[in-house]
Order: C-alpha cells, then structure tokens, then sequence
C-alpha cells in the first residue's frame, strides 16, 4: 500500500515491563486490520547471542521460529496478535550486532580502520533493522528497543534510531515512547515527573518522542494530558493513555479507542481506514463468556515465573475460547511430586500438561504424574521433555524396565529408552545446536494425532537433543504405546498416544510456538475439549 516502507521504534522508560512488546503487537494488530503489511522486530540490548542458553528464569521462554531462531519471547506475541511467523531477522541482540561486526573487522572489510560504536556499531544496526524490509516488502515495520532509556546497553541502538530519524525523514519514521505515570496512594495523586524525566533521557541522546503512551492504572485526565504535552514537546492528542485491562487481548481495542492508529497513521502520511476487528473481538466474547471451567494442571520446574511457559498459558486462552470454557491453568512444581502425595496433589484437576524442560531436576515427580494419569484416566498431554517422560514411566512400569531412562539424566543408564541424537553427539557448543524449527512430521492413520490434524503431514517446530531411542520401539508398539508421528527422513518419532485412553498424547515438537488468536492449535483445541468431555463423564 505505501511506495516506501515506513518505521515505528518503541522505546521504554521509567521502568522495565511496561509492555512495550504488547503496544507494539497491538498497534500493528490495528495496522495491519486496516490493510497495511507490517511486521514486527525486537532489539533487544543483552550480549548473549540469542536467549537459547538462558536459564528460563532469567529471561521467560525461548520462542522459537519457523527458520530455527532462538528468540525473545515478545516474538511469540507478535506471531499470536498477527498471525504471521516471524523469523531470526525479527530479533537483533547486541550479541549478534558485536559478533558480526567483530567477523568483519577479522576479515578486514573495514580496511584497516579504527573500528567503532560509531560507525561501525550504529552502522550494522540500521543495517539489521532495514534489512527486515527488504525480505518481506511491509509497509509498516515496528521496532521495539528492549530495556528502558538511560540504560548503557541501550544507548547504541538510541543512537543508531536518532541518525536513522535524521536520515529518513519525521514523515517516514516516528517514535513512540512508552512511559510510567505512577500512582501514590498516600497522595492521592497521578504523578508525571517520572515520564518528564524519562522524555528528557531520551532527548539527552538526540531523541524526541512523537507518541507518549502512558502505562497507569488510574484514568488521565484532560489536564494530565495536556501538561505532559507541554512538557514533553508533543500534541495533546499524541498522549495515549494504557490503563490496566483484563487481558493483554484488550489492548488493541483499548488502543484504537484511545486513537494511538490514527495519530500513528497521520504522523506518517498514511490513509486512515476503520480496522476490521470481528474475528478479533469474536474470540474476546467467547474468552470473556465461558460456559464453564476446567481447571489443568501445568507440572513443570520453572512454574515460579510464569513468562517461562509463557506459549502454553496463552495457547490455552486460545483454545478455552473456541470451546466456550474458561481454562484456569495452575502451576504445579515437579520437583515436590512423589509416588505419596502424588494423588493429592492430582486429584482436583481436569487434566494434565507436563511441560518442557532440560536437566534432571523435577524429572521423578513428572513420572509419578504421568504414571497417575494414566492409571487413572486423566487426559494428558506431554509436550517436548513431558513426551520424553511419558515414554520413560511406560518403560518402568509397562514393559518393566525398571532401570530405564533418558541419557540427558543418567549418562550410564544401561536402558535409555531416551537418548542424545546421533548427529549431536560431536556438539561441544551449546548455543543454537539443538534440532531447531520447523520439521517434517508424517502422522499415522487411524490414530488419535492424526483424527486431530486430518492430515498425513505436518510441519511443526522444534528445540531438543534427545529422542525416543529406537531400539525399544518394537517393546513400546507391542505393549499398547503408538509412534503415531515420525520423521520419515530422519525416522524419529514425533508423537506418542496410548489406546483406551480418554486422551493420552505426547509430542516431540512445540505446537504452542504455533497457536494464535485466530488459529488456535489443534492439539491444545483438542486437549482442551477431550477435558471438557471427561469432566463431564
């Protein structure tokens, strides 16, 4: 729709968890309702390469995309909000600015120059950041700068925005700063020194913000508006507020309502068109109206920190919206499970989830859970780690092997029914070496996967070392256990199901990497209903 592409930055102050990630999924939601391509990119400030070797503690999940990048996992809202992949060109850490930069210097492209933040640095970024265009031909890319401004990690990227700025031209690239306005209670009274003060970080590197979006929890009014706009050096009607709301799906209306798409679209010279949101707000009314609860438990290691399943808690919001139930998901620690408190811990719940994970912490209670759900016919669903579990307690307390387990936990292990892939045996590198993005899944007819797909062939994402050991398939197919989806290329297998069971399926990939607003995944979809129907049974 536009001859050139245009650009949004979003930048952070005040504080960090703002929800920079959630405007910017919301107004290119809005965007993008009105016709115009858009995609999203994260610039996020931290030195590691990717978040791939991040302990989920530290950073929340590692999303993962269809060209196998390791990514931040505000990539996996923009992918929910919009309904299209994203891929490793829409996350730039300064890992990777530095590492090429470095590579560059080494071969000697730089000709022997003094090699820089300025140039060099800012240079690679914009390079990164307009690369995204060429690859996708979008009208509109958004770009959000992780971290708050004043931060010594930023302040390249602030840099490299203000000579883009210069460079582009105030009606092809606008700034959109995302800022606190606290409330003190004792006061009584909605504070906007700390966003005059954030504004002003900003301008220190050459910055002016065209958009203030103020996150609050109390209503703005009028004269808030207008004395952040005379302070801060933007219109009034530049100033949105961002109030709480009940869901992060509530935003781009809230947004809309608030004008931040036409003041966005008139800044840029753009056409103003009303956004078509029905299916959109179809999905709120079902998410907001459920005709009833279930309640799954989430059995995991890293349950303290929500952001660490961060894929699987908003695939179940998509997939209690389409079965018309609310789906309240509680953590359950794994490492606290064991084969005495394992019923009471259980009991209550509709159904099970065992998440992913690495490492041996937590893996003995995800067996007795897995062990308890199959006796006692409790649908489950095993994802990554959690399929790999499954097959471990099918091993111990079907076939007997008692001794059976993954590498990855015993490297001796006289029965790993689990075990490191071949062609990752010779890995010494950790970082961005797992079988990673999308692969080829054949399902097998007649199973319970492929009655889900209706399909022979699938394409799902992947993050692992380990696989179902082949060896013990024979055992596993003969005592009730289906390989009901393989990699016919590389003959592993991707899912596991078990008969005369309401619902027993686990799989190798990560099908929450793939679930949106408007394309809820199958699998969660059918988990979610198979719980309905056993609840009710």
């Amino acid at each position: 729709m536009t001859s050139q592409t245009k650009y949004i930055f979003v930048t952070g102050g005040v504080s960090s968890s703002l929800g920079k990630g959630i405007i910017a999924a919301s107004l290119a939601k809005l965007l993008q309702a009105q016709g115009y391509k858009t995609t999203i990119q994260k610039l996020d400030p931290y030195i590691n390469i990717d978040p791939g070797t991040l302990n989920p503690y530290e950073h929340g999940e590692c999303y993962v995309t269809d060209d196998g990048a390791e990514t931040d996992l505000d990539l996996g809202h923009y992918e929910r909000f919009l309904n299209v992949p994203t891929s490793r060109s829409n996350n730039i850490t300064t890992g990777k600015i530095y590492q090429s930069v470095i590579n560059k210097e080494r071969k000697g492209i730089y000709l022997g120059k003094t090699v820089q933040v300025i140039p060099h640095i800012t240079d690679e970024i914009k390079h990164n950041i307009k690369l995204l265009a060429s690859e996708g031909d979008y009208d509109i890319i958004i770009t959000e700068i992780g971290g708050t401004v004043g931060d010594i990690e930023s302040l390249p990227y602030v840099e490299a925005l203000r000579q883009l700025k210069w460079e582009m031209g105030k009606e092809n690239l606008i700034v959109i700063h995302l800022t606190l306005i606290p409330y003190l209670s004792a006061a009584k009274e909605l504070k906007t020194k700390p966003t005059q003060h954030s504004v002003k970080t900003l301008m220190e590197s050459g910055v002016q913000a065209d958009v203030l979006v103020c996150r609050t929890e109390h209503e703005l009014s009028h004269e808030i508006k207008e004395k952040l706009a005379r302070f801060c050096n933007v219109n009034s009607d530049c100033v949105i507020e961002s109030i709480d709301v009940q869901t992060i799906y509530d935003v781009p209306n809230y947004m809309h309502n608030e004008c931040l798409d036409k003041v966005v679209l008139n800044k840029l010279k753009l056409k103003y068109n009303q956004p078509n949101l029905l299916a959109w707000n179809d999905f709120l009314k079902k998410y907001k109206n459920p005709k009833e609860n279930v309640k799954i438990a989430l059995i995991g290691k890293y349950v303290e920190l929500q952001d660490s399943y961060k894929s699987i808690l908003e695939s179940f919001i998509h997939a209690g919206a389409i079965n018309e139930v609310r789906v309240d998901v509680v953590p359950v620690h794994s490492e606290y499970i064991n084969s005495k408190n394992v019923e009471k811990k259980l009991k209550s719940y509709d159904g099970i989830l065992v998440a992913p994970g690495f490492g041996e912490r937590g893996v003995e209670g995800k067996i007795e859970a897995i062990k308890y759900v199959r006796l006692n016919k409790i649908p489950f669903f095993g994802i990554c780690y959690g399929m790999q579990m499954a097959v471990i307690e099918f091993a111990r307390n079907v076939l007997n092997i008692a001794d059976a387990n993954s590498t990855e936990v015993n490297p001796k292990t006289k029965n790993p029914v689990i075990d490191l892939m071949e062609e990752q045996k010779s890995v010494t590198n950790k970082g961005g070496t797992m079988r990673l993005g999308s692969w080829k899944c054949n399902i097998l007819k007649g199973t319970l996967c492929h009655s889900i797909y209706k399909s022979d062939i699938i394409n799902e994402r992947h993050r692992h070392r380990y696989e179902l050991n082949n060896k013990y398939l024979g055992q596993f197919e003969d005592n009730g256990l289906i390989a009901s989806g393989r990699n016919n290329d590389t003959n592993l297998v991707e899912v596991i199901e078990i008969k005369d069971h309401p619902w027993f399926l686990g799989v190798q990939f990560h099908p929450e990497y793939k679930s949106t607003v408007l394309s809820p995944h199958s699998l969660f979809v059918s988990f979610v209903g198979a719980v309905i129907k056993n609840k009710k049974s």
